[in-house]
């Protein structure tokens, strides 16, 4: 069969599946969860893959998952990555009212286009080589991270992103290259986008420790911890005009813990941030000066300040060669397709990047802004149906003909990171 046919017969099977694949994304709008939780989600994605026949491992970094259309043997696998988790944003309007939980980024639209991906390679999967794995990962968003830093106590998890856990215990040696999705509200009209960068970040868990006295009486004989710690984060502030325009640098810290009681001098406070930046090395360098600052806070009160700083995630750099793919067949469903520039937002698809080659579309079909009680969903077709076409005639092109376009693309690819010594970068990155 032709490779227009395989296309057109792709689409055809995603069309007749459009209601279906509407409702997936309804459904999992309905049951946020955020990272490291998503059981619930993972139950309800795996039926789908059970309902497919698609051959799937599970509990993945805990919650993930991992379906293929066809045997394991076929190779070169591309991977099609759905996020499974949601924000913590109580003064959303659809907020889960019990946890404050929604999907305030549109992660589930990510595991809709995913699975509607699926329904329509599923289709032409004999007329392909190599192979398709869907990949359901859990914690994207590096939130709560008390919780996750437990889980790590635990030995649980290595990493406290689902993409580097998935690295990390193996998950991913078997994929050749990746594509992703993420919806946008800032397309302009636009349906489809390709292309951009992306900061990347060291985590920090941050504890202020000094000494309790009675705030009225007795002051004079405390250590206030969150004196300490508005100095520190003041320090930081006091840096900024050191950061380079180009670099990107942020520093975002919140309060996790402001002290016990309120006639008391807080005796501890603990503050969590991410220190982000365009390049590893303007990310080592801004987080050196922020923690030397939060140190000089600890003295200027004489409290004590334990850091601990965790691998967050690497800058996103997209595969020119694998975006010019998919830019391609997103020009085939849509006349303007824009082209992204640089985000200073995060995500762990750049550690995917690290390793091999990987990309990603974005999809309106949204209003309001990420992260905000703004977000609301306006026309499923674009959100949900729209990027599953686009990813299905990709991998269309990639596995066409002996998978040819795959393996120059592989070939072509130079990794930043050995796959088999990732886990000891990213440890090397907060040494």
């Amino acid at each position: 069969m032709s490779k227009e046919a395989l296309k057109k017969q792709a689409l055809k099977t995603i069309d007749e599946k459009a209601d279906e694949i509407k409702k997936i994304g309804d459904d999992l709008w309905k049951i946020p969860e955020v990272g490291y939780r998503e059981y619930k989600t993972a139950e309800y994605v795996e039926t789908q893959y059970a309902q497919m026949g698609w051959h799937y491992q599970d509990k993945l970094a805990l919650t993930g998952s991992k379906a293929y259309l066809k045997p394991k043997k076929h190779t070169p696998t591309i991977a099609i990555v759905g996020e499974l988790d949601s924000l913590d944003i109580p003064t959303h309007p659809e907020a889960d009212p019990k946890t404050g939980w929604v999907h305030a980024c549109g992660h589930h639209a990510q595991v809709t286009a995913m699975l509607g991906t699926g329904f329509g390679l599923d289709a032409v999967k004999e007329e392909l080589d190599g192979n398709v794995a869907l990949l359901a990962v859990p914690a994207e968003e590096l939130i709560q991270m008390g919780f996750r830093n437990s889980l790590r106590e635990e030995k649980k998890i290595t990493f406290m992103g689902g993409k580097q856990e998935f690295i990390h215990i193996g998950a991913m040696n078997d994929i050749d290259l990746t594509i992703g999705s993420h919806s946008s509200g800032s397309l302009k009209g636009a349906r489809l986008g390709t292309g951009g960068t992306e900061n990347g970040f060291i985590a920090k868990l941050v504890k202020y420790k000094g000494m309790e006295a009675h705030a009225g009486d007795h002051p004079d004989e405390g250590i206030n911890a969150l004196n300490a710690a508005m100095l520190g984060i003041m320090g930081a502030h006091a840096n900024r005009e050191t950061f380079r325009d180009e670099d990107h640098i942020r520093f975002h810290p919140i309060i996790t813990k402001g002290g016990e009681i309120v006639n008391n001098v807080p005796a501890e406070v603990n503050m969590e941030s991410f220190v982000r930046g365009a390049t590893v090395e303007s990310i080592k360098n801004a987080n050196k000066k922020v923690n030397n600052a939060l140190r000089a806070g600890a003295m200027a009160v004489g409290a004590s300040v334990e850091i601990i700083d965790v691998p967050g995630y690497m800058p996103y750099h997209r595969d020119p060669w694998l975006d010019a793919v998919l830019r391609e067949n997103c020009l085939q469903l849509e006349e303007r397709v824009p082209i992204g520039g640089h985000s200073c937002g995060s995500t762990d698809l750049g550690d995917f990047s690290c390793i091999h080659p990987t990309t990603s579309l974005e999809m309106g079909g949204i209003t309001g802004n990420h992260h905000h009680r703004t977000y609301q969903i306006v026309d499923k077709e674009t959100l949900y149906v729209l990027p599953a076409k686009a990813l299905a005639l990709t991998v269309i092109d990639l596995l066409y003909d002996g998978a040819s376009k795959a393996k120059e693309i592989k070939e072509k690819f130079n990794p930043v990171i050995p796959r088999d010594e990732y886990t000891k970068f990213m440890e090397r990155l907060v040494d």
